[in-house]
């Protein structure tokens, strides 16, 4: 972990513990810095914009956490912890002016801290992109997204960690090295959107964005116990963007529970003039409630789509949960839809992508990037028009066979990963269950398959294998069916609330 451009230690910079008031006014709960780093974003928020608690504390608790935990698992890797005070300590003045307990007027992430992953643009804070190419490139503005979250109160800690140009579902890069699993140190986090997890698994932060093209919120936030909210293209808009139209990457967000991800969309979310598809709803909508009567709906389980090889053990751990949506009411049939072409159309469409993304560093900085990338990107400079008119065309038979199979279902679950968290060590997984793997991609197929039709799905919490390895459920909803998504995710947190183990690092 690096700290730079007005950062400095965490343990540092006035830093005297929780709970030491922020000589605002604010109310004190006596809440240690352990139960203060373990609130959910939403009770933080609460407990925040009702002067309950003072940014400041609560900013002192988190980077005392971080000071401890961080270097055990390497999630954050550049921190900005004397500017997050200093924004804390400004929180607390502008609240003080609302007067004891009005915190109505207060912005919904007034003082919460929150981390923004590598490959997002943040002004000011370093970004590299997990590239050497760009290891001291600091930008000039940020990320649409990212202002959204700042305007809305939040408080950026630092940066969190992710592949080389996001590329691949396991969190290394020559900048930063590896971020690893709390659940066990031996084994990888995920990706791409790995650091962000795993900050939150570990109590570092309690709000984290991310990104997810073939999997990278929902993968990582599977492998540790948290939730990961990939939403339909559009509902986050993306800005600066090269590719103003691209359906296939979404920005979007990570939380310990259903509600906090509920929270943080509420934020992100909302049209704008500089995304051509952004979604005209506004993102207040995620604010109501989630309570919704399941009764009689009918879900479809599948393992695998009948086509991919899965590990025994997360169908055995997934399986033996499918009872909790019976409980809420919930009619489960073993179903799915033909997800033919899937793999031609996500492999088509990602390795031309890269070619515009990475074809001018693959003359100038060949070296300096990692075979993976070098691979898919020459792989999308051989791409004629015709193959990627013709897999824009399989892309959109494939959306209209799973929407009429959503005629009849009002949700699909099945598997985030194929597989438990493997070896840290391991780059990608090229063999499942006996079944050899082409590419480093393959093993993503669960979740590539779902980003091609550009239906919102989430993974949330599910069980364990007997090795304590972390496996979540993915519930994908019908078209724009955000909402729906979070009610039926939210419902299955409360039946089976094993989100709420968190891991022990000694």
């Amino acid at each position: 972990m690096s700290t730079e451009h007005g950062s400095g230690n965490p343990a540092s910079g006035g830093t005297t513990g929780a709970g030491s008031g922020s000589g605002t006014g604010a109310a004190t709960t006596g809440a240690s810095g352990e139960q203060l780093c373990a609130m959910t974003a939403c009770e933080l928020s609460r407990r925040l914009r009702g002067r309950e608690l003072s940014a400041r504390e609560v900013m002192e608790a988190h980077l005392e956490r971080i000071a401890q935990v961080n270097p055990k698992v390497n999630a954050i890797v550049t921190l900005v912890a004397e500017q997050a005070l200093a924004q804390a300590r400004d929180a607390d003045a502008r609240a003080a002016k609302h007067g004891a307990g009005k915190g109505g007027d207060l912005a919904p992430l007034h003082g919460m801290p929150i981390g923004i992953k590598d490959l997002h643009q943040t002004k000011g804070i370093r970004t590299t992109y997990g590239s050497p190419i760009f290891k001291d490139n600091v930008p000039e503005v940020d990320q649409l997204s990212v202002a959204r979250l700042k305007a809305a109160g939040g408080i950026v800690v630092g940066k969190t960690n992710t592949p080389e140009f996001g590329a691949g579902s396991q969190t290394f890069n020559p900048v930063f090295g590896a971020t690893l699993n709390p659940y066990d140190l031996s084994r990888t986090c995920g990706g791409s959107s790995g650091g962000a997890a795993v900050a939150l698994a570990t109590c570092m932060l309690p709000l984290c964005d991310g990104g997810d093209t073939g999997g990278s919120l929902r993968n990582p936030a599977n492998f540790n116990n948290v939730v990961g909210f990939r939403t339909s293209p559009g509902r986050v808009p993306r800005w600066p963007a090269q590719w103003g139209w691209w359906g296939i990457s979404v920005t979007g967000p990570l939380g310990r529970t259903v509600g906090d991800v509920a929270l943080m969309l509420s934020v992100m979310a909302g049209p704008d003039a500089r995304a051509p598809i952004s979604i005209p709803e506004p993102g207040s909508r995620f604010l109501a409630p989630l309570g919704r009567s399941f009764k009689g709906v009918r879900i479809a389980y599948t393992p695998d789509f009948g086509r991919y090889p899965v590990d025994p053990a997360v169908t055995r751990v997934i399986e033996g949960k499918l009872k909790h949506f019976e409980d809420i009411g919930c009619a489960v049939e073993r179903a799915h839809p033909d997800m033919r072409d899937a793999d031609e159309v996500f492999q088509v469409l990602r390795a031309w992508r890269f070619s515009l993304e990475h074809g001018e560093k693959l003359k100038t900085h060949r070296h300096l990037l990692k075979d993976t990338v070098i691979w898919n990107t020459e792989e999308g400079l051989k791409l004629t028009g015709l193959q990627v008119a013709q897999a824009e065309a399989k892309r959109t038979a494939l959306y209209h066979r799973v929407r009429e199979f959503l005629e009849t279902y009002e949700y699909l679950i099945l598997p985030v990963s194929p597989v438990p968290p493997f070896p840290v060590t391991q780059p990608y997984i090229s063999e499942i269950d006996g079944v050899k793997l082409k590419t480093y991609i393959d093993w993503m197929a669960l979740c590539y398959a779902i980003t091609i039709t550009g239906l919102p799905a989430i993974s949330v919490p599910c069980g364990f294998t007997p090795e304590g390895l972390p496996v979540g459920v993915q519930i994908v909803g019908r078209h724009l069916a955000e909402f729906e998504v979070l009610q039926l995710a939210h419902a299955f947190e409360q039946a089976n609330p094993v989100g709420g183990i968190r891991p022990r690092l000694t």
